[in-house]
């Protein structure tokens, strides 16, 4: 199994920060490749849309307000990947003056090497906190 890992340090409050990512549905208003999404399910499952306009879909796994975190699994993605598993986990840092935003997931590459799966995915994570930090200033 493959694993991606993507960390940054963001200087606004674990709290804030998680009011804007916490969300099953939040990742329109902070991640610009994803402009769509839709919750079906009860709010379980999303399905998002990337800017190609691919369809992707996702099912909740586990929610954690106190330890703002969700984990989530594709259930279908235009990507060469099975099993995917992932987690977004916003914590305290620098004694509660900044956050630690962290986006990593394990996954089974399907037709390309672990490479190049891992790869896909820590681009993924990488720009996606980029864009969160910018979005917060």
């Amino acid at each position: 199994m493959a694993k991606a890992y993507a960390s940054i340090d963001i200087a606004r409050s674990a709290a804030e920060v998680w009011q804007l990512t916490g969300g099953f549905n939040a990742l329109p208003d902070w991640l610009p490749y994803i402009p769509s999404s839709q919750l079906e399910e009860g709010g379980r499952v999303r399905r998002i849309r990337n800017l190609d306009g691919e369809e992707i879909v996702e099912r909740l796994m586990a929610f954690d307000e106190e330890a703002r975190s969700y984990s989530y699994h594709i259930l279908k993605a235009p990507f060469p990947q099975a099993n995917y598993l992932a987690t977004l986990r916003v914590l305290d840092v620098d004694g509660g003056r900044a956050a630690r935003v962290e986006w990593f997931g394990q996954f089974d590459p399907v037709g390309v090497t672990e490479d190049e799966i891992v790869s896909l995915f820590k681009g993924i994570y990488d720009e996606g906190l980029a864009a969160l930090a910018s979005k917060l200033g």
